[in-house]
């Protein structure tokens, strides 16, 4: 079955949002059993790579080879990767999950200068600037419910700041090196992303000092307690979804811009906040939730723009019903001058005959 490419993006939209908002879920539980964030990341990105290599070694996948030339463009993708776990860690540490949600929904509209400015896209639409409007209009209704939100001064609001300006450059970075990495299959961007993000990783494990937080962890209880069965069922699950979600989600950035592809990561954020507050009662308040629905209308208030170069042979007026176009993209169709030609050498055979 083929499917359009309409019928792809959606599927691959889909596919993310599905493996987005799961490995959210399962990794609160996760941290509830097993309280050390870098670490249990690490783990996941190392049980991704075991998955897909054995998956090519039982041949149900390829995996483009690891070459330098394609390491280096990568290590800049991981740099900003790493930095902004690591703003994100500092941010929530000086501040609350409300600031945080405030800025990250304010990277969609820096990604969506960066897609004009760098990546060929034309500049959003006033229907595209509305919903990004929107977005960031319900995320920050959604926080300013919140007391401790109200209250914190102006030196809290330094580490969101640096994490929503690296993810804006971790977004359109990603989105190019899909354009201008050659790998040749699915596999490739996963692989690279998690061979080179374990070691920032385990790094941020010991800036969080987790080793030592580990080991008081797993020495302190008894035998039959120090990792609990449901910690290792959901490291497995988690390291699945991992998996699921490395796939899909550089499938998405490869659909869709570098700007649709932030919203659809702050909107599956919105999702799970939602979904998180009517699963765990967290008895959030009436405006709150609304807001949040405000921040899904802004997404889909949203049309991503078109290419610089789409929009060019628009204005020009070339269209696949001008003949002449026709002509030179499909050798069984003739313009004009083509078919007056035909006349000329037909009438000049049939006075040769004669």
């Amino acid at each position: 079955m083929t499917l359009t490419r309409q019928q792809e993006i959606m599927l691959a939209i889909l596919a993310y949002s599905f493996c987005s908002g799961t490995l959210v879920l399962l990794n609160k539980l996760t941290l509830h059993f097993l309280p050390f964030p870098s670490l249990v990341v690490s783990f996941q990105l190392f049980a991704c790579i075991v998955i897909i290599y054995s998956m090519q070694a039982f041949g149900y996948v390829d995996v483009d080879s690891i070459q330098w030339s394609n390491v280096k463009p990568y290590m800049l993708y991981i740099f900003f990767f790493a930095t902004g776990v690591y703003c994100n860690m500092r941010s929530l540490s000086t501040s609350n999950v409300e600031t945080v949600i405030v800025f990250r929904a304010l990277s969609p509209s820096i990604v969506a200068f960066l897609d004009a400015l760098c990546l060929g896209r034309e500049w959003p639409s006033q229907r595209s600037w509305l919903g990004l409007l929107t977005l960031v209009m319900g995320a920050y209704g959604y926080a300013s419910f919140d007391e401790k939100f109200q209250t914190q001064g102006m030196s809290a609001y330094f580490w969101p700041v640096c994490y929503t300006v690296v993810i804006a450059l971790e977004m359109a970075y990603g989105k190019q090196i899909v354009k201008s990495v050659p790998l040749k299959t699915k596999s490739g961007p996963v692989i690279y992303t998690n061979l080179l993000g374990i070691v920032p990783m385990l790094l941020l494990a010991n800036v969080g000092n987790e080793y030592s937080k580990f080991w008081d962890f797993y020495w302190s209880g008894s035998t039959s307690t120090r990792l609990p069965p449901m910690s290792i069922f959901l490291l497995i699950i988690g390291s699945l979804v991992g998996t699921g979600i490395g796939y899909s989600s550089w499938w998405c950035r490869e659909m869709v811009s570098a700007t649709s592809f932030t919203l659809i990561g702050v909107i599956n954020k919105c999702l799970t906040i939602l979904l998180n507050v009517l699963i765990w009662d967290q008895h959030a308040k009436p405006g709150g939730i609304f807001c949040l629905f405000v921040c899904i209308a802004g997404g889909m208030i949203y049309q991503q723009a078109p290419m610089r170069s789409d929009r060019k042979v628009i204005e020009t007026g070339i269209t696949a019903d001008d003949e002449e176009f026709e002509s030179e993209i499909h050798p069984n169709v003739h313009s004009k001058d083509d078919e007056e030609m035909q006349d000329l050498l037909a009438d000049k055979n049939t006075r040769k005959r004669g």
